[in-house]
């Protein structure tokens, strides 16, 4: 993503745990927290630098964040092997506990952000951020109140109407971007503004 970008390998259950890590200018004692940010179906292409993961770090970066992108198992250097969004929880839990976040924002996108959904079972985020979020291909459980759930209204991979029947029970808002498909090409400079501009 930048030339600041470090790479860092994490023991996880399944073994290590490959991420990418990008800092606030001022460095990491002067960041607001951890935003963890997880990448879409490791088997359709998914991996840590996806243009949406890395547009979601560098918006959390900016906001004053340590963006912490993991490669989930089996992808990159991380090892193990996919396990269908079960294994892939216990791994960005083992990452928060490694890393002493007691409050990390979570974030994904697609399958991942259908992750964290589970992962926000088992913690107590600051704040969700969900894109794309998979709720066709992973179940996607509830999420607090002030989650910012993000879609695009041309999204062929993850229908508009599945993801509003997630959150329609829940009274969550959908902020739908106008023309954007499952990649949000040319409409990554639309999700960081989104992202940053409902933030405290």
């Amino acid at each position: 993503m930048r030339a600041s970008t470090r790479r860092e390998l994490i023991a996880g259950p399944a073994g290590r745990i490959e991420c990418a890590v990008d800092e606030p200018e001022r460095g990491a004692a002067s960041a607001r927290g951890v935003a963890l940010i997880a990448h879409p179906h490791p088997l359709y292409g998914g991996t840590l630098d996806n243009k949406v993961v890395q547009t979601l770090a560098r918006a959390f970066v900016e906001l004053g964040y340590t963006a912490w992108r993991p490669n989930f198992r089996g992808v990159g250097a991380s090892e193990g092997s996919h396990d269908e969004g079960r294994g892939e929880v216990d791994d960005l839990a083992a990452l928060l506990a490694e890393l002493q976040a007691d409050r990390p924002v979570l974030a994904g996108f697609s399958f991942g952000a259908a992750v964290q959904t589970r992962l926000a079972q088992r913690i107590a985020p600051e704040r969700m951020v969900l894109v794309g979020v998979a709720v066709n291909r992973l179940q996607a459980l509830p999420v607090p109140a002030d989650t910012i759930v993000i879609h695009g209204e041309q999204d062929s991979t993850v229908p508009l109407a599945d993801v509003f029947a997630w959150a329609r029970p829940q009274d969550l808002p959908v902020v739908v971007i106008p023309g954007a498909d499952h990649f949000f090409h040319r409409r990554l400079h639309l999700l960081r503004a989104i992202v940053k501009g409902n933030w405290n």
